[in-house]
């Protein structure tokens, strides 16, 4: 798609990821990320470099541009950590390329176990219909164990604290901040240490997990550089003997 300098169109990201830049150059900081099938508006573009707000949480920053094909209107999202993707509805033809959790796809065809979208097919058990939602926010959150920790990621291959909170919102189509100091303040609904219980956000400053019962959290954590489930108490006493922070709020996200 051909777009003007000054323009406010909105495209779709037709790429398994694609890092958003702070400022418009490659060794700046990566804020977050844009999945497959992710719509985000062009604000403006300058050279090989459009900056964009993204529709799924406002949050803008520079992308390289990459000719963007035009909206439409999704049917199908990615339920498992990574998805293969195949040039033709058998295992044979089978590629390198994948998708990851919450990548949504418009399906266009049905062949057996496979669905066709864009240039590619993908496994029918790998897709949930966009419109489907699961008992809690967090019911896909230990598929992430081991994933690796990645500063601004919400990709299989990379992701950190708040992305993979976001993440689980948005698979469940509801909306949630990208950033940590955001977090703490849409979810208003404030929880003493000594009533927290599963689903809980657990914050500190510049970081968050989730209980995943009243004595074990998860988290995209750094100094482990992976996501890790760990017993909440040693994890506080961690974080801050090695980082010097205290938690700062837990909240209940209903």
């Amino acid at each position: 798609m051909v777009y003007s300098k000054q323009t406010q169109i909105t495209v779709r990201s037709n790429f398994s990821v694609t890092n958003i830049y702070k400022k418009q150059n490659i060794k700046s900081e990566i804020v977050t990320q844009l999945l497959y099938g992710d719509t985000f508006k062009i604000l403006k573009k300058t050279g090989k470099w459009i900056k964009i707000k993204n529709r799924t949480d406002n949050y803008k920053g520079y992308i390289i541009d990459k000719n963007f094909p035009s909206n439409h209107k999704n049917t199908h999202k990615i339920c498992s950590l990574s998805s293969a993707l195949y040039l033709e509805p058998h295992e044979k033809y089978k590629t390198n390329k994948k998708l990851s959790f919450g990548s949504k796809i418009k399906v266009l065809k049905k062949k057996g176990n496979f669905y066709k979208f864009d240039n590619f097919w993908i496994k029918k058990n790998e897709l949930k219909k966009i419109n489907v939602t699961t008992k809690g926010p967090f019911s896909n959150i230990k598929k992430f164990v081991n994933t690796k920790y990645k500063w601004g990621g919400k990709h299989s291959s990379g992701i950190d604290c708040s992305g993979l909170i976001q993440l689980c919102f948005n698979y469940n189509n509801k909306f949630c901040p990208r950033d940590v100091k955001d977090q703490i303040k849409y979810f208003k609904k404030k929880i003493k240490f000594k009533n927290m219980k599963k689903n809980d956000l657990i914050f500190w400053r510049g970081h968050v997990a989730v209980a995943i019962s009243k004595k074990k959290l998860i988290h995209a954590y750094g100094p482990l550089k992976k996501v890790v489930i760990m017993p909440i108490k040693k994890t506080i006493d961690r974080i801050h003997k090695t980082a010097n922070l205290k938690v700062i709020g837990i909240r209940r996200i209903d």
